[in-house]
């Protein structure tokens, strides 16, 4: 707030809750809608150790004011008046302006979505944003709220993303509502619609997500078509101040400030590219699926920010999409391909700051035109290192993905047997959602004997063995072990949300019996085509 411009047309109180076309400045001045009667729900203690703070504090009523909207408890330096910020809209490459209600574009950003603090802690600058935190001016209609159900899935995913190693926005804090709730679409019991056939009462709540900043690509999109709009007179200006401002926040620490500005763009698309092929690999390690991978859900700093329709897949489908609307091209094995397209939406907007460098600019297309290069690269480190291989065996990938897809398995079950360097198919067979034939089992025979041979690293089976299992985790993210936690905490049941955030906070270890029973497993097949578990709407 201190080095960008505020929108000329905000109020200075931040009372600004209605929907609204904002033509210009970085954000706007806006305090959150307080929850009413708060009550705790849980809070992450790794981050809390992180940031120096005492488990107890999320318990303190000051706090708890603070971090469910209620900024008159806050004290200085914190200010009394929060922010929300403006985004473009592009899906899969193409712009899209329709969405918005004035049909504009002016209507994208954080409709309920207002950040509260930034500090620097230890040297890491923090950003802390409550989810649910009331309406902005890019509310477009919305009530500005969250409810319970996707705070509870978004608190428990992010935990679980950091767990797994892979690059996350961070979970702070979680309050519930006793007395507001708030109606959303959803699906009635045992329902197997595509759609949410009900409508359904739900507690609000308020989830403080926490990253270095919560700068997207479709952020940079925004004031680049300003800019060639010719929107206003400062608009190239203000391109210029939020792509500064993202060196500053998210690469201060590998861009050296001492470089002219033009080399730190080239500097800045490289490390972005690296970031954002890493971080899309570590998803398909993992068997996470975005669902909805536009722009504007794309961080900038290169890391996972959206959890909204995302999914982790169970059985082994190339084209899993956890989203009723997200489609193919938002699908698991399809994001690499999205990835790309948002990655060219950062170029094409970062692009005109270059326009009278020459080298520079011819730099920053070639590192452009080298992105699937650079994304199959990753790719092909990751699974060799799935696989227990020192280098990518394109011809036995082949092979895996098809008998895996022929036996039906359980994408997180399968790495992880494997990952007990097995030499005969029916150590696999618990993960194995199907009964094989005797032809395919003779394939799966000839498979793990080609794959132990390259995998035999002079003998060394420990070691191999070792090394697989801290890039297969044995825990996943299963949503139908997710949903009774949050319905019971619809209840004031926060029993089983602790449960999952312990056990989900140590993926890659073996765990108690009763832990292992009850978590490692098949999908019970009562959970197949069940609306809100096999797939869900957008509604939270």
């Amino acid at each position: 707030m201190d080095t960008l411009n505020a929108d000329p047309d905000a109020t200075s109180d931040g009372n600004d809750h209605r929907a609204r076309q904002v033509f210009s400045g970085h954000f706007v001045p806006v305090t959150p809608t307080p929850l009413p009667d708060p009550e705790y729900v849980t809070h992450s203690s790794a981050l809390f150790k992180e940031l120096g703070l005492s488990d107890e504090l999320a318990l303190d009523e000051q706090f708890r004011r603070v971090f469910s909207g209620d900024l008159a408890a806050a004290q200085e330096p914190m200010r009394q008046v929060g922010w929300a910020t403006g985004y473009a809209l592009s899906i899969y490459g193409t712009e899209y302006t329709q969405q918005c209600p004035f049909g504009t574009g002016n209507g994208y950003g954080d409709g309920r979505a207002i950040s509260v603090f930034e500090g620097v802690i230890d040297g890491q600058r923090w950003e802390m944003q409550l989810k649910g935190g009331g309406r902005t001016p890019y509310c477009r209609g919305g009530d500005g709220r969250a409810v319970l159900r996707s705070s509870v899935r978004e608190f428990l995913a992010q935990d679980y993303m950091h767990a797994l190693g892979v690059p996350t926005s961070r979970s702070l804090t979680l309050y519930v509502s006793k007395s507001e709730t708030v109606t959303r679409p959803w699906y009635s019991q045992n329902s197997h619609y595509t759609d949410p056939d009900i409508m359904v009462d739900n507690p609000a709540a308020i989830t403080t997500r926490v990253a270095p900043s919560f700068l997207r690509v479709g952020q940079l999109e925004l004031f680049a078509r300003r800019a060639r709009s010719h929107a206003h007179t400062t608009a190239l200006e203000e391109l210029r101040m939020i792509v500064s401002h993202l060196i500053e926040r998210e690469y201060k620490s590998d861009i050296h400030q001492n470089l002219a500005f033009a080399d730190q763009l080239v500097e800045l698309a490289g490390l972005f590219r690296q970031r954002l092929t890493a971080l899309v690999a570590n998803w398909l390690r993992v068997g996470y699926c975005q669902g909805n991978f536009n722009s504007d859900n794309c961080a900038a700093g290169g890391f996972t920010l959206d959890y909204g329709p995302f999914g982790f897949c169970e059985v082994f489908d190339p084209e899993f999409q956890p989203w009723t609307g997200g489609g193919q091209h938002f699908s698991f094995f399809n994001q690499p391909n999205a990835a790309e397209a948002n990655y060219h939406m950062f170029w094409k907007a970062v692009r005109p700051l270059l326009a009278d460098h020459a080298e520079a600019l011819e730099q920053f297309d070639k590192i452009r035109s080298g992105f699937a290069e650079a994304m199959q690269q990753q790719l092909e480190q990751m699974w060799a290192a799935k696989l227990g291989l020192t280098e990518f065996q394109p011809t036995l990938f082949k092979q895996l993905m098809q008998l895996m897809s022929d036996s039906a398995v359980d994408y997180t079950l399968f790495f992880r047997e494997l990952s007990h360097i097995p030499d005969a198919v029916s150590a696999l067979k618990k993960s194995f959602y199907v009964k094989t034939s005797p032809q395919l089992d003779e394939q799966w025979q000839s498979w793990l004997k080609s794959w132990r041979d390259l995998a035999a690293n002079g003998g060394d089976w420990a070691e191999v063995s070792a090394k697989m299992k801290q890039a297969n985790p044995k825990y996943t993210w299963r949503e139908w072990l997710i949903v009774p936690a949050y319905q019971q905490a619809m209840q004031g049941d926060y029993t089983l949300v602790k449960e999952l955030q312990a056990v989900l906070g140590h993926p890659y270890d073996e765990q108690a019996q009763a832990v292992e029973d009850k978590y490692y497993r098949l999908r019970p097949s009562a959970f197949f085509n069940a609306g809100g578990v096999s797939h869900y709407s957008c509604s939270s």
